[in-house]
């Protein structure tokens, strides 16, 4: 790969607008399918504690699985980014609860504990059968992910549109131990 970086630019640009265009309801049937797939895969997530997010640009909503996890036993945590070039940190979130806009826009929890986590939902803007993401080129994923002793449980999520034949990981970047698209789990690394 020649000029790696331009590649990325141009991907990811015509990734999120193909994720941005998918038709309403077949944006939800494929969402729904991936909730299928994420209660498969999380079936016991009692005194767990998850990562998740708040969707952006077309990504997958996990929103709705969030009340299944919860009504579980599960303690959910959503992203801080705290500094540049720094790892996420994840703070508890549960519904209502007092929200602020952060970093890029997106909205965090405010004065809620930070956490550290079992597992962790990803969006992915690309992916490869390896497990590896194109994400949005910041990094913050892989830093948190190598910020852990253990690993925690990475499921990366996108829609089969996404997918590509190779993402070009760097040494830097960290395969998804499952990806889950609306085809199914594929899981691409032990845990």
């Amino acid at each position: 790969m020649n000029n790696l970086s331009e590649w990325k630019k141009s991907q990811r640009k015509q990734l999120i607008s193909a994720r941005e265009n998918i038709p309403e309801k077949t944006h939800w049937e494929w969402s729904q399918a991936i909730s299928g797939f994420l209660r498969q895969e999380l079936l016991k997530p009692q005194k767990m504690i998850i990562g998740i997010y708040c969707p952006i640009r077309g990504e997958y909503d996990p929103r709705p699985i969030a009340q299944h996890l919860i009504q579980h036993g599960a303690t959910l945590a959503l992203p801080e980014i705290i500094d540049k070039d720094t790892p996420l940190c994840f703070r508890e979130w549960l519904p209502g609860t007092a929200m602020r806009n952060a970093a890029y826009g997106i909205p965090i929890p405010v004065g809620t504990r930070i956490v550290r986590l079992d597992a962790v939902i990803i969006p992915m803007v690309g992916f490869d059968h390896q497990g590896y993401r194109l994400g949005y080129g910041s990094g913050y994923f892989d830093r948190t992910l190598a910020s852990y002793q253990r690993q925690p449980l990475s499921l990366g999520v996108a829609f089969e549109i996404q997918r590509l034949k190779n993402v070009y990981p760097q040494p830097h970047d960290i395969a998804m131990h499952h990806v889950i698209t609306e085809a199914g789990i594929f899981q691409t690394k032990s845990y």
